[in-house]
């Protein structure tokens, strides 16, 4: 059974048990300004597991693509991926862990194939202090399904991951461990939970591939050890708690079910091996680089890997419409590439090579995701036109080199050859020891502290650009949402119905608006969008919401951001009624109650900037003031 095989069986096993199965939502959220991607399964699911009711109903499954480019250094061990498929499945408040636990068992041991012997799983602990008993009912039920099975099921409890490095197994089958590894809140352990939120204990199942895997230098072998003899396959999360404000916890009414397995991982345990580039998603990547650069996979491992995940990565944010950039997501997609290209010089790779590997990737997934062989023209050209131009900055950074080395370099003029050109440190080094030339002797600690400079930088310019935005619901950031509904809504009166949105960013003091139109909008169209928005507001429109069929929506009349994918079922606002209906547009908010709180404090609405963003896309910038 391959990775796309156990997608495919996984999807029909919970579709066989009454779960809606929804679409991947893409790997850039519009609606979650807290991060930059995807990262998880949950993510784009967390509204509905905090209590907002879902459209498709209470038991859902999908497999989610994701990316984590905080993992991005880690690449090129045996299971770190930047991108990565998570298998999910939910239940709001219907079935709980006995369902749960079974199914995903059966699901392993049945479907998968997987020895069920090999299987080990952790539990929750307890904690005495904040009053949650220890997650025996998990346990119960483990030790019934191993049982079932023939298998040995002897519960072993250890605490801390630093105690199992020193108790190890003891034969032991199920886990206990504490909030470090088996509780699951939004902010992390049982103390850092935030007020309000649900929570729970979780049920992590690893697999086992053998003693030989297990490292030097990390004590006892055991579940939650790093070593690399056990593998997290899924992680079952059972919400049923909720943190008051006095720190203390009670359950909760209606528990959830947030079920995540790396699809990546469970192929790799299907096949027995601990490589996840060995699985069917991964190794024809591995095959044809060994074929482009005449190498073997096994003599030069981690370049390989790093290729053939940072390209994975970058044709997915293709397909969701990501692009090359400097900032942002777009930086993040330009960093995957451009290491990509400089591991590609170690296989000796040194002519353009997107064009033969992309494709390869974007056949791996075009039957199970129609919009990769929709979009597969576009992927290779977006990916082949970045290592074109990245090539000839390359040719730049190597002249800047030798004027450098004339007087020999320093790590401050390293950091500048990596931030100006695009030039990988390991690239420049290489090339200095190449022909001998000179180099500072602290230029590593030069360059760190450049580098160091340059985050701080990035993470006050990511607080300023993120802060509050669309994941913020004060009455700031809902009457400027709200706003953004409006000037779309005018901008499409006065400049055309040709104007879509091609993104936006909200904040507590202002909105961004990029929408498509070759020429700049005057100042006597602008003027007459500000009229129109402000006529609006003192008409003081009612705001409301339905939830229709998307399909249904569509012939309503509703409009949606571009680019944006929906499942079966939209939100749809509307701002105003009848003949005084101006706004229709598929969201998922959070508005105003209506029109005229916008005014509150005598405020009128102002564009305060227009300009170019790209090629034919323009950006507003307005105001309550």
């Amino acid at each position: 059974m391959n990775a796309q095989q156990i997608r495919n069986a996984y999807l029909e096993f919970f579709k066989a048990r009454q779960h809606e199965i929804i679409e991947r939502a893409p790997l850039i959220l519009k609606n979650d300004p807290t991060t930059l991607f995807t990262g998880s399964g949950m993510q784009p699911l967390l509204p509905y597991l905090l209590g907002q009711p879902h459209p498709a109903g209470v038991r859902l499954a999908d497999s989610q693509t994701c990316l984590r480019a905080q993992d991005i250094e880690d690449v090129g061990d045996n299971r770190h991926t930047t991108f990565f498929e998570m298998l999910g499945n939910w239940s709001m408040g219907d079935y709980f862990k006995e369902q749960q636990i079974r199914w995903f068992f059966e699901f392993l041991t049945d479907v998968v194939g997987l020895d069920p012997s090999k299987i080990y799983v952790t539990c929750f602990i307890g904690d005495e202090a904040n009053g949650i008993p220890r997650d025996d009912e998990a346990a119960r039920i483990w030790q019934e399904v191993f049982a079932e099975k023939g298998i040995d099921n002897k519960v072993v409890e250890l605490g801390s991951a630093e105690n199992g490095d020193k108790l190890g197994m003891q034969g032991g089958r199920i886990f206990f461990y504490d909030d470090g590894e088996n509780w699951w809140s939004r902010g992390g352990g049982l103390d850092k939970t935030p007020v309000g939120d649900p929570c729970g204990p979780d049920s992590e199942v690893f697999y086992d591939f053998g003693d030989a895997f297990h490292a030097d230098g990390y004590g006892e072998p055991h579940p939650a050890s790093d070593s690399g003899r056990f593998m997290e396959i899924g992680n079952q999360v059972f919400m049923q708690y909720r943190r008051l404000e006095d720190g203390s916890f009670e359950p909760l009414e209606k528990k959830n079910v947030d079920f995540g397995g790396g699809l990546e991982r469970i192929a790799a345990a299907r096949i027995n091996s601990p490589d996840v580039f060995k699985i069917s998603l991964l190794w024809p990547i591995i095959e044809k680089l060994e074929q482009l650069s005449g190498k073997s996979y096994d003599s030069n491992t981690a370049s390989m890997r790093v290729i053939a995940d940072h390209l994975r990565a970058a044709a997915f944010l293709a397909v969701d419409g990501c692009v090359p950039a400097n900032k942002e997501q777009g930086y993040v997609m330009r960093r995957l590439l451009r290491r990509a290209i400089r591991f590609a010089f170690d296989l000796g790779i040194e002519q353009n090579f997107f064009e033969e590997i992309v494709p390869v990737i974007a056949d791996l997934y075009a039957n199970d995701y129609p919009e990769v062989a929709a979009k597969r023209d576009e992927i290779i050209a977006v990916l082949a036109k970045e290592e074109k131009v990245f090539r000839q900055t390359l040719r730049k950074g190597l002249k800047q080199l030798e004027k450098y080395a004339e007087d020999g370099l320093t790590g401050a003029e390293l950091f500048t050859l990596y931030d100006t050109f695009g030039f990988p440190v390991e690239l420049s080094t290489e090339e200095i020891f190449k022909q001998n030339i000179t180099i500072s002797q602290n230029w590593r600690e030069e360059f760190d502290a450049k580098m160091a400079e340059q985050r701080a930088r990035s993470q006050t310019a990511a607080k300023g650009t993120f802060k509050g935005g669309l994941g913020g619901s004060t009455m700031a950031h809902r009457k400027l949402h709200t706003a953004n509904h409006l000037m779309y809504a005018a901008l499409k009166k006065v400049v055309g119905e040709h104007v879509t949105q091609h993104g936006s960013n909200i904040t507590e003091e202002r909105l961004r608006f990029d929408f498509n139109n070759d020429d700049k909008v005057t100042r006597e169209q602008l003027d007459e969008v500000e009229r129109l928005v402000n006529e609006w507001i003192s008409w003081d429109l009612p705001i409301s919401f339905k939830e229709y069929p998307t399909d249904e929506a569509f012939k309503m009349g509703a409009i949606g951001a571009f680019g944006d994918r929906y499942g079966d079922t939209v939100k749809v606002y509307q701002m105003g009624e009848g003949d005084r209906r101006v706004s229709f547009e598929i969201c998922g908010g959070p508005h105003a109650d209506h029109t005229g709180q916008l005014a509150e404090g005598d405020k009128t609405f102002k564009i305060t900037k227009e300009e170019s963003s790209s090629a034919g896309i323009r950006r507003v910038k307005a105001v309550l003031q």
